[in-house]
């Protein structure tokens, strides 16, 4: 967890000596109210250990941008980032794509059509910060505790709320989308 982190960077700091100090406890506390992880209570826990290795595995040159903004979703590690001309413009984050039978399709996209709020008809629940970029699939806000790996989305992008809100508000039709890896499970 003290290597994640250091790698990771912004939590505050952190020594790598295998022992949990307070100022560790302060980061990863930090860490945890960031990625949305409950409780944050500042000790690392399965999920705490788990986002923190997602996150400091995924290799952002794996994405294929182009010249404008791509939003690039790793599938493996179930992460997503956004890129512009070869380098980050938001760092890579946790996702929650497609369970079982609703894969979260790889390949190259782009943005469709974008909503603030948009009504799924099949699932009769509210999207926030919409972003169609395959058929009915698209970046949203999630609607459940996205951490919780036994559920899936039906092929969305789910974000956490402050994720959601920064990658709508990069975003714009026509944005480069580019899904790759394999969801463990699918």
């Amino acid at each position: 967890m003290e290597v994640a982190l250091d790698k990771l960077g912004t939590f505050g700091e952190v020594t790598v000596d295998g022992k949990q100090s307070d100022a560790d406890c302060k980061a990863i506390r930090k860490f945890q109210q960031r990625y949305g992880i409950s409780p944050a209570a500042g000790r690392a826990g399965p999920t705490t250990a788990d986002v923190a290795q997602r996150l400091a595995a995924t290799d952002t040159s794996r994405c294929k941008t182009g010249s404008g903004t791509t939003f690039c979703v790793d599938l493996t590690h179930q992460t997503v980032f956004a890129m512009r001309g070869g380098k980050v413009v938001l760092k890579p984050t946790v996702t929650r794509t497609g369970m079982p039978g609703f894969a979260t399709p790889t390949g190259a996209y782009s943005v469709q059509n974008k909503a603030l709020k948009e009504w799924s008809n099949p699932y009769e629940v509210w999207l926030p910060y919409w972003q169609r970029f395959n058929g009915g699939i698209g970046f949203h806000e999630t609607t459940t505790y996205i951490h919780t790996k036994s559920i899936g989305s039906h092929g969305c992008v789910n974000l956490l709320p402050s994720d959601a809100r920064a990658f709508y508000e990069l975003g714009k039709v026509g944005t480069r989308v580019y899904v790759f890896g394999h969801r463990p499970g699918t």
